[in-house]
């Protein structure tokens, strides 16, 4: 008996690595490595095979659910690993605001982000399983696969609660745009050419883009510069780094001018798309041009 169940062990390390490793069939993957988890069970409790069989799809189709009913998947968060940066930006630079100095430290502690902004697709799911209107339509209409646009900062909250997560705070978007640690420290996320990762006023004709469709940061990351601005949980103030805590900062306390977005967008020229770049939005403002991205504490 033991044999038989090593046997099925190594079977199902082999069938992980495979799926793990190379570009595979999903559903293969999924059916292979509970076929063989089932039928260790069977050889333990000598359980009829349709039994089995039943098992699995019940299994397979629990699991379907659980990452088709938000369609958000937890392998598409990106751990960022803690660490310290210069945050903001050096007063040489020739496109540099004032809202982005002094340049100065910050550490920041680990945390999990998803790999993309948040879609069209994946909002309207939101708003079908929470009874909420979709935002107003844009000019240049709904692409499924492209940013969701036209939320206000208490949309994105909504949302990142619903999928089990939160706003970044504006160190940890940073953070994250520069590459946490693995950072080369490009001007852009992911480039010191603009175009690489981002879609800006100069190329992006007007409207968004399917996310995903530049190449990513050093992290794994898409359109971190570009495409939309992104909401952050962080109140807003011009003046906040001359005062900034060190250590996970979490935005000015006091102020009346609205909550950070960050990233550029499609209708802003590039030196928008800088990691340094922020501006303030009202709460309640909709704009074309903004959207958002969710984290985790935990995966």
């Amino acid at each position: 008996m033991r044999k038989h169940i090593n046997y099925f062990r190594v079977q199902r390390y082999k069938i992980k690595l495979y799926c793990a490793n190379i570009s595979f069939n999903f559903f293969f993957c999924t059916f292979a490595a509970r076929y063989f988890k089932v039928k260790r069970m069977m050889k333990r409790n000598n359980i009829n095979f349709l039994f089995a069989i039943m098992l699995i799809i019940s299994l397979y189709t629990s699991a379907q659910t659980q990452t088709d009913d938000k369609l958000i998947s937890n392998d598409d968060f990106v751990l960022v690993e803690g660490g310290s940066f210069l945050m903001g930006c050096n007063s040489d630079d020739r496109d540099c605001y004032p809202d982005e100095q002094p340049q100065h430290t910050v550490t920041v502690s680990s945390f999990f982000i998803y790999r993309y902004e948040v879609s069209v697709a994946q909002y309207r799911l939101f708003c079908t399983k929470t009874g909420r209107a979709m935002p107003p339509t844009p000019s240049f209409g709904w692409q499924e696969d492209a940013p969701i646009v036209n939320v206000t900062w208490q949309d994105a909250v909504a949302y990142a609660k619903w999928a089990g997560g939160r706003l970044p705070t504006e160190a940890e978007w940073e953070y994250a745009a520069r590459g946490g640690n693995l950072s080369k420290g490009f001007r852009y996320s992911g480039s010191n050419f603009f175009d690489d990762v981002g879609w800006s006023y100069e190329n992006a004709s007007g409207k968004t883009h399917r996310i995903g469709s530049k190449q990513p940061n050093e992290l794994g990351l898409y359109d971190m510069s570009g495409n939309v601005w992104e909401w952050c949980n962080d109140n807003y103030d011009i003046y906040y780094y001359a005062q900034s805590p060190s250590k996970d900062p979490q935005g000015a306390t006091n102020s009346k001018m609205g909550k950070v977005n960050r990233g550029g967008g499609f209708s802003f020229d590039r030196s928008f798309l800088k990691v340094s770049a922020r501006r303030g939005s009202a709460t309640q403002a909709v704009g074309s041009g903004t959207g958002f991205r969710i984290v985790k504490t935990e995966k």
